[in-house]
């Protein structure tokens, strides 16, 4: 279940390990696992309030609220609870490095955010495609529909292709963008997504 960590409705079960569930933390740009933890009701509702994540301390007994001291706060973006509701999965921005070591995650993780800003930025386009704001661009080209979004995908290709032959990387990098942008566009109004792209990819690998 996904809810906005400001929503009222969500219930927990915090009956099945004495009052407290287990909280996994992911980075909700790079999808990458951040740390883990552990909230009582208290906590939760704190983090739920103020939009920033608190755990339960289990050794001090004692709530603690991530950044407090260091200012590497963990800004609530998400929340998943898992089929049971007695877990939760809280995705966050994080502000500064998550580890007490100083690094970005306290599982070893890398701070490669490229597939997550993907991923991200389809998340807008199906936001476009909901909304269709007035002003926006993307929402006149669903407004279009398929032939035209067909249409800017193949020039955008045809544009990529001229660039290749050259030596001037800004302008490859900038067409090779266009494409990839208006390729999203297109997964989106056939409600396709890239993930199906890597499926498929990951497929053909295996």
């Amino acid at each position: 279940m996904q809810t906005n960590p400001n929503n009222t409705n969500i219930e927990l079960d915090f009956s099945k390990m004495n009052g407290i569930v287990p909280v996994v933390v992911q980075d909700w740009k790079t999808m990458k696992v951040l740390m883990q933890g552990f909230m009582n009701r208290e906590a939760w509702e704190k983090t739920r309030q103020d939009g920033y994540v608190t755990f339960y301390s289990r050794s001090r007994q004692a709530l603690w609220t991530k950044g407090e001291t260091s200012g590497h706060y963990l800004e609530v973006k998400e929340v998943e609870t898992d089929c049971d509701q007695d877990s939760l999965l809280v995705k966050v921005k994080p502000h500064g490095p998550v580890c007490h070591t100083g690094n970005y995650s306290c599982f070893g993780e890398e701070q490669d955010d490229a597939l997550g800003f993907l991923m991200q930025l389809e998340g807008v386009l199906r936001d476009r495609k909901e909304k269709m704001p007035e002003d926006s661009y993307t929402a006149r080209l669903f407004e279009k529909g398929i032939n035209k979004i067909a249409q800017k995908v193949g020039e955008e290709a045809v544009e990529l292709i001229i660039e290749s032959k050259g030596s001037n990387r800004e302008l490859f990098f900038n067409e090779a963008a266009d494409l990839l942008y208006h390729l999203l566009v297109m997964f989106v109004y056939k409600e396709y997504s890239l993930q199906d792209v890597v499926k498929v990819l990951e497929e053909r690998h295996s």
